[in-house]
């Protein structure tokens, strides 16, 4: 069809309508830390929302980045860590030594707060699940041809 048949105002509001965050089937499990950066967030993209004109474009995007975060607030389950674990449990940083002798940190948290690359992995990761109820000293196998690991240390951090 020609551009000459195609309304100005029905082409910008297609290219308005976005669709929506995916949200996870998982319990929303979240540690203090993490329901503070949530709460963070939508209170970020609240102020932001209400300094644009109405008209601004990116108006789409920040009103539906703000729907999810205030979706994830509500579904927010506070998981507080256990006082002293005795197993890798939700909140707890696990010190693991790999095949090859290198050794590793991860603290196992809520999905949104997920960031491996800083050590911080979601519990609904596949490495968090095989790794959750492991005590010090038991070798876990993660699957998905990777080398089993042993847990050296469990902590909260």
């Amino acid at each position: 069809m020609s551009r000459a048949f195609v309304s100005e105002d029905a082409a910008a509001a297609a290219a308005a309508v976005l669709p929506e965050r995916p949200v996870s089937a998982m319990p929303n499990l979240v540690t203090p830390s993490g329901l503070a950066a949530i709460e963070a967030e939508a209170a970020r993209l609240e102020a932001h929302l209400a300094a644009l004109a109405a008209e601004d474009p990116a108006r789409p995007a920040l009103a539906r980045d703000l729907r999810y975060w205030r979706s994830r607030r509500t579904t927010a389950q506070l998981t507080e860590p256990p006082a002293t674990p005795e197993e890798v449990a939700f909140g707890t940083t696990v010190t693991l030594r790999r095949a090859n002798g290198a050794t590793q940190r991860y603290r196992i948290v809520g999905e949104d707060e997920a960031d491996p690359a800083a050590g911080l992995l979601s519990w609904a990761s596949p490495v968090a699940q095989a790794l959750l109820g492991a005590v010090p000293g038991e070798v876990v196998e993660t699957g998905g041809g990777r080398p089993a690991m042993t847990v050296l240390e469990i902590e909260i951090a």
